[in-house]
């Protein structure tokens, strides 16, 4: 049970440590994202790819955002990544799909990458495609300092309550901020059923 409690007390300790003005900005950015009909590619590795693929269904079901998670098609990673290697997954991509300044790119990371550690270089890569293309740049992350925090125009940090927990947490948080977005009266257009 002592588990199970601090648990929850984390989680607790974490929503009212959250930079609410961070989340608003957030909220505005895909406000004026959905007005210029830009897109929003999601992207993630490991359960924030899960994530990704999850919160593109709710920004284009939910909120009317044409929204694309860039880990869904298989087929596609998969090739690119025997052929052009893991770094550039991402980054080939979206740059096939023409992304652009009208546009904006979301990035679920723990970590927020890191060049120098040969970690995440994936996401690197494709916030370096999004600075040089003057796509907008968001993001929700579980630790400063990361690589794509220090290139976010808005950057969500989840704050590090406890360094054992910081994938769970990181992750789960993905999950709050981007149903509290959808829901938000400014980004929601469509109803649930539930």
């Amino acid at each position: 049970m002592d588990f199970i409690n601090n648990y929850l007390k984390e989680v607790s300790q974490i929503t009212e440590k959250l930079r609410q003005d961070s989340i608003q900005q957030l909220i505005d950015e895909l406000a004026r994202l959905r007005d210029r009909k830009g897109r929003l590619f999601i992207i993630g590795v490991g359960g924030s790819a899960a994530n990704a693929s999850h919160a593109c269904n709710d920004f284009r079901k939910l909120a009317l955002i044409e929204a694309y998670a860039v880990t869904d098609n298989i087929s596609e990673l998969t090739a690119r990544t025997n052929d052009e290697g893991w770094e550039n997954t991402f980054r080939s991509w979206l740059k096939c799909s023409g992304m652009n300044q009208s546009d904006a790119l979301l990035v679920f990371s723990v970590g927020g990458g890191d060049v120098e550690r040969n970690i995440s270089l994936n996401i690197c890569r494709a916030v370096d495609l999004a600075k040089e293309t003057g796509t907008s740049v968001l993001s929700i992350v579980g630790r400063e300092l990361g690589y794509v925090q220090d290139k976010s125009e808005i950057c969500v940090v989840i704050p590090p309550i406890n360094p054992l927990m910081i994938t769970p947490h990181s992750e789960s948080f993905q999950a709050v901020i981007w149903h509290l977005i959808v829901s938000h009266p400014r980004i929601k257009r469509e109803q649930t059923t539930w």
